[in-house]
């Protein structure tokens, strides 16, 4: 029997396409989220204790997302059944953080057949040959994968970093800029290197309130603002 193989996508493809059962109903990817950012995460196991914090948390921020057109997508290879069971036991019992009564509307994934997991090389045979790693993909709104992020099974995704760094892309696209080390929203961003030697030494020349340089490939300005 042949075995299907998938390439895992990278930072610039399209992403695979798929269509799947949710717990909000049948999902077609990526046509249900055109002119959207999506987070897209994957998760090992229902009814574990670090899954449980991550999609508590990342519920609680749903809102503050969905005002930077982004929308979260969850999956693990359990069945909707599984899923609905453990969301109603997170809304019902959970109290986490000062969390509590999180209802998880955002739609997960019962991937049972590991198609989807496949294709976005969610299964890592030297973690688990069943569950899912910890995978987050940031995709933007023509569907091309702009950042992934890979946790191990055993420790909980950082969802602050996850927004801090949909911020710096949204922001690099429309502003054609660059974000430092530790950027946050407000920080000075990078001014695009120049590409010629007179270019080079134009820039340096003309620093002043617009931008400053600490030498001529890093030249650094304030940060725009939509």
């Amino acid at each position: 029997m042949e075995t299907e193989n998938y390439r895992l996508p990278l930072i610039g493809d399209k992403a695979p396409s798929f269509e799947a059962e949710t717990t909000q109903g049948p999902l077609h990817f990526p046509d249900d989220y055109k002119g959207k950012w999506v987070i897209f995460f994957s998760h090992p196991a229902d009814f574990t204790p670090v899954c449980t914090t991550e999609f508590m948390t990342f519920a609680s921020m749903q809102e503050e997302f969905r005002k930077l057109n982004t929308e979260l997508l969850g999956l693990s290879i359990d069945s909707t059944f599984s899923h609905i069971a453990w969301l109603r036991t997170i809304k019902e019992k959970i109290v986490y953080k000062g969390m509590k009564d999180i209802e998880v509307s955002f739609p997960v994934i019962s991937d049972l057949t590991m198609d989807v997991s496949k294709k976005f090389g969610m299964l890592q045979p030297c973690a688990s040959n069943t569950q899912a790693v910890r995978a987050v993909f940031l995709i933007d709104p023509k569907a091309i994968v702009r950042a992934i992020l890979y946790y191990p099974l055993e420790n909980g995704r950082n969802m602050q970093e996850v927004k801090r760094l949909l911020i710096a892309m949204q922001h690099s696209d429309e502003h054609k800029i660059a974000t430092p080390a530790n950027w946050q929203l407000g920080d000075d961003v990078i001014v695009p290197p120049p590409g010629s030697c007179g270019s080079a030494r134009e820039r340096v020349e003309k620093a002043g309130e617009d931008y400053e340089c600490l030498d001529w490939f890093i030249c650094l300005k304030k940060c725009p603002h939509k």
